[in-house]
């Protein structure tokens, strides 16, 4: 009998979404984070990412990145539903207007991984998202804005539209003529690299603007042969392709570690671009690395990685004109 090859839709419904499924196939107790509350920011994963993760370690740093513990309901002082500002910067249903020349769209409110430092995990989707019936409203206010040079497809994750919803606004998009530049930001091909399929890079191939995907990797156990494969495919496809981090307690906040991921990255074709300091959402604090600690971990990398290899440390403020460079 001929083995059929899985989808990607197959490979992201067979993820998981509960603690003792996780816990068990990780030969993990749960007794630690049982009581964790999930109902607001379900768990979510892939399965080929759990795959990643060492068996029988609490502390392995992908683990720690989706399984919630009762941290996230302490109430820390600072820590708000919308840290960055998101929703007072939207100028239109789905379009969020920060920054002098770019615009975002909420393309979806779906992601194929619930990270738990998520800046938009208490974002307001249902209200906010771009839907089908108001997407047109959002590509006539970037008509309208003749000094926007650059669009920025975010969510949720965009890359979790079908291809025909996605190359469908991507085309629409690529019609308006001051726009330069299209900006993907996804997750997907770290955590889900099997959604990068021959027939998605042929349609963007035909894309005439510059097309830009911001990754994100915050580990370089995050990375495997798989993942390098889906990048491949993207570059092959000429799209540049950088990466942002999130710094997190316990997870990346080593400079031996960050170094190894970064030079990974590279191997992969990927520019190191941001290493952000952690969005303070409700929820996330036990997350935090301090600012000053995270200059220190920024010079000590600079002591062993050349400059291009070096990303810039950075942290985001609610109504400022653009995101503020630590170092």
């Amino acid at each position: 009998m001929l083995q059929t090859t899985k989808t990607w839709q197959q490979d992201l419904a067979e993820g998981f979404n509960n603690i003792n499924d996780i816990c068990g196939y990780l030969n993990i107790s749960n007794n630690y984070s049982h009581q964790a509350r999930t109902e607001n920011f379900p768990i979510r994963v892939p399965r080929e990412f759990v795959d990643r993760m060492e068996k029988g370690n609490l502390n392995d740093p992908l683990l720690k990145q989706i399984l919630p513990t009762n941290n996230e309901s302490i109430i820390q002082a600072g820590y708000t539903d919308d840290p960055v500002g998101d929703v007072p910067a939207m100028a239109e249903t789905g379009v969020i207007h920060k920054y002098h020349g770019r615009v975002l769209l909420i393309t979806t409110g779906s992601c194929a991984i619930n990270c738990r430092y998520c800046f938009r995990r208490n974002f307001p989707y249902n209200d906010f998202q771009l839907s089908t019936k108001k997407y047109l409203n959002a590509l006539n206010y970037i008509t309208s804005h003749q000094d926007i040079s650059e669009v920025i497809l975010s969510g949720g994750d965009p890359l979790l539209l079908n291809d025909q919803k996605l190359i469908a606004l991507i085309q629409k998009i690529d019609l308006i003529p001051h726009v330069k530049r299209i900006r993907i930001h996804s997750r997907i091909p770290i955590v889900l690299p099997s959604r990068i399929t021959p027939a998605l890079c042929d349609q963007l191939a035909i894309i005439k603007k510059d097309l830009i995907m911001i990754v994100h990797s915050n580990h370089a156990n995050e990375l495997n042969n798989k993942v390098r494969f889906a990048c491949d495919q993207l570059k092959n496809t000429n799209i540049t392709l950088f990466n942002q981090a999130v710094l997190l307690k316990g997870i990346n906040n080593d400079a031996k570690q960050l170094c190894t991921l970064h030079e990974k990255l590279f191997s992969y074709k990927i520019i190191p671009y941001y290493l952000h300091l952690l969005d303070k959402t409700t929820g996330t604090a036990h997350f935090d690395v301090p600012q000053n600690e995270a200059i220190d971990l920024m010079n000590q990398i600079k002591k062993v990685l050349p400059g291009y290899l070096v990303p810039k440390l950075v942290k985001e403020q609610a109504g400022a004109a653009n995101k503020i460079i630590i170092t």
